[in-house]
């Protein structure tokens, strides 16, 4: 018996069914398929409930922008008191505090010691965007390294630098320059060893060029991929031999989901520029580049932004969202759920053979199913079939990689230990029936 859960249609309910009509008639085809056939009404933590009254547990968090939950009341208290107030008046024209208190929040929240400062924009790949730009300006090279699996974005530039090619760059071509493309070795997919890497690099681009590498500590929409040991730490020293940056995209691995605020700090690394976004303003439009202050002071005023950038609602929200990690010990709870994630995907993994490999930091997991343990041939039909086994048993369970075979973890965690449990008996069971 369920206890959160709660089906009381068939799935996709009526009123689900006259809005998907109405969809499927005015919204653009291209803005693609939903995980869910089921429109929501209301959302509260890691509950959503559709407007025909069904109640699900959502592991998605809103694709890993709801680190603090649904209508966290303090972040809603927050956004009420802001639109009550003032809207917009773009900061370079008429300025706001809330937005310089978010940027001394981040910095200071920012590994390592030397000085930094904090630029706003509205999305992950605007961040990424500002990164490449703000590290070609001050390194006045225009090479930019990044990794096979990786996801940046989809703006011309950013769709460049990921990976996949269907469906983010379909026929969006022609794409930007002197993007290069580098394996990103993983315990259960090696590719190639850490010590050929700077070989590798020296034959495809010449160093000396290359002004940033762009990685992902945990690689997001490519698998939750978790770096092989040393692999970080290898990236710092070789940006450091060769005046390169090291730019970390956090969009999706930071704001607490690893148990630490930024994901890099589970291996002590100080990076030159950050990238922040998703649970930054738990879902409102913001993203942030943290950089050395003496990268950011080398560029001219007004050559980055935008109207709508840092708007004072999302920074008000923002501002909510890293006290409820404080206060809420969020980046221990963090740790607590994915201590539970762990215990039972392993678990599993003893008793299904179409799991290959369960990984992941903090709150942070994911599953890999594979046809073959030995030739880890990806499991991608029976990965879309557990999916669809959750969603008609209460469970909104996200997908990941290039080989769509990842059942990942965007949980938010605020969600309670009967949640999640009830949760992951409904995945067991939908891994078991595939």
């Amino acid at each position: 018996m369920t206890k959160f859960i709660s089906l009381k249609t068939s799935l996709p309910g009526p009123k689900s069914k006259e809005i998907a009509q109405r969809r499927e008639k005015y919204v653009a085809k291209p803005m693609g398929s939903s995980l869910s056939p089921c429109y929501i009404a209301h959302g509260e933590g890691a509950l959503v409930t559709d407007v025909d009254g069904n109640q699900f547990i959502d592991l998605t968090g809103g694709w890993g922008c709801l680190a603090v939950g649904h209508t966290h009341k303090k972040v809603v208290a927050a956004v009420k008191d802001q639109a009550e107030k003032y809207l917009h008046t773009d900061f370079t024209a008429v300025p706001y505090k809330s937005l310089v208190k978010l940027a001394e929040k981040l910095v200071k929240l920012a590994p390592g010691n030397t000085p930094k400062a904090a630029a706003f924009f509205n999305s992950g790949a605007e961040a990424v965007e500002n990164a490449v730009k703000i590290a070609r300006a001050h390194t006045k090279r225009p090479a930019i390294i990044v990794f096979e699996n990786a996801f940046h974005g989809r703006t011309l530039l950013t769709m460049t630098m990921t990976h996949k090619a269907m469906p983010y760059k379909y026929k969006f071509g022609p794409f930007a320059s002197d993007i290069y493309r580098f394996p990103f070795p993983t315990p259960y997919h090696p590719s190639i060893k850490i010590e050929d890497f700077e070989k590798i690099v020296s034959n495809t681009v010449v160093p000396e060029s290359v002004a940033a590498i762009v990685v992902e500590p945990i690689q997001g929409e490519g698998g939750f991929n978790v770096p092989q040991e040393g692999f970080l730490e290898y990236l710092r020293k070789l940006t450091n031999k060769y005046g390169m940056l090291l730019v970390t995209d956090e969009i999706q691995s930071g704001i607490g989901r690893t148990g630490k605020f930024f994901a890099i700090e589970n291996w002590d690394i100080e990076p030159d520029i950050i990238c922040l976004a998703k649970s930054l303003a738990a879902g409102l439009p913001l993203s942030a580049v943290i950089a050395k202050k003496e990268i950011t002071d080398s560029l001219p005023g007004g050559c980055i932004g935008g109207t709508y950038v840092g708007n004072p609602v999302a920074c008000r929200a923002a501002l909510e969202v890293i006290k409820i990690i404080e206060e809420e010990h969020l980046l221990d709870r963090a740790l607590k759920i994915g201590e539970r994630l762990e215990e039972r995907f392993l678990q599993m993994k003893d008793s299904y053979p179409i799991i290959g490999e369960i990984r992941g930091i903090g709150a942070m997991r994911a599953i890999e199913l594979v046809k073959d343990q030995k030739t880890k041939e990806p499991a991608t039909q029976e990965t879309a079939q557990v999916v669809q086994e959750c969603l008609k048993n209460g469970v909104f369970v996200p997908t990941a990689g290039i080989s769509k075979n990842i059942l990942r973890m965007l949980v938010s965690l605020e969600i309670t230990d009967e949640q999640l449990d009830e949760a992951l008996d409904v995945l067991e069971k939908a891994i078991a029936k595939v």
